[in-house]
């Protein structure tokens, strides 16, 4: 292993945060190498309630991360319909309970092909977008109002299964910056039931795949020598 120029792929595991697994990797780095400071960085970040694919820099690999971030992003994940929560996903607590029933026969996936295309999309106000140099998830935890910017974002593909209805399983492919709560937000919306992201997870980020990445354990045992 390279530690002076390496990027190694990470399969980040449910609640931990992006800096979690950066830490913990840095820490066994730093600890093998025996020196106080070791950069390590991370291309594209997963919200803690994610899994999935996450491209970790180190040494002087961590010039490339701009690059990196940059490609087409595939996701895997469910949305719930007829319940909403603030986040647009399981961080907070259910809002809105809506009977699915007459929804059912809706053909879910024309609903989905209406999302294809370049659009303007508005950040949840649970993210970690800065305003006025404070995370938007801080004054929306502290019950203040956030004033969020749109950002142009595209949607090239997003097929979805409904056999487990009203749960939608699906797979989309997006650029760089889409947050994929509001995409489960917005669909619950168009289908008139309102909808909530309960499972995602990232499967491939550029020329990266999740099928080569390694959980945060394995790698820690190839840091420190024992694989």
């Amino acid at each position: 292993m390279n530690f002076e120029a390496d990027t190694i792929l990470v399969d980040k595991p449910y609640t931990w945060t992006s800096f979690d697994v950066v830490k913990k990797l840095r820490w066994n780095i730093r600890q093998k190498l025996g020196v106080k400071k070791y950069k390590v960085g991370h291309a594209g970040t997963l919200d803690p309630l994610a899994t999935g694919l996450l491209i970790i820099c180190l040494g002087k690999n961590t010039k490339k991360i701009d690059s990196y971030m940059v490609g087409l992003k595939t996701y895997t994940g469910t949305i719930l319909l007829g319940k909403t929560t603030p986040s647009f996903d399981l961080e907070t607590e259910f809002e809105n309970v809506k009977d699915t029933k007459e929804f059912e026969k809706m053909d879910f996936q024309e609903m989905a092909n209406s999302f294809i295309g370049i659009q303007q999309q508005m950040p949840p106000i649970f993210s970690a977008k800065q305003v006025d140099g404070v995370r938007a998830y801080d004054l929306a935890r502290a019950g203040k109002e956030v004033k969020l910017k749109t950002a142009e974002i595209e949607i090239l593909k997003f097929n979805v299964d409904a056999s487990n209805f009203p749960e939608i399983n699906f797979e989309i492919q997006c650029t760089k910056g889409t947050y994929i709560r509001t995409i489960a937000h917005e669909f619950g919306q168009k289908i008139g039931s309102g909808g909530t992201l309960t499972a995602l997870r990232r499967t491939k980020s550029g020329d990266f795949d999740i099928k080569e990445a390694k959980s945060v354990e394995e790698w820690i045992k190839i840091i420190i020598g024992e694989e």
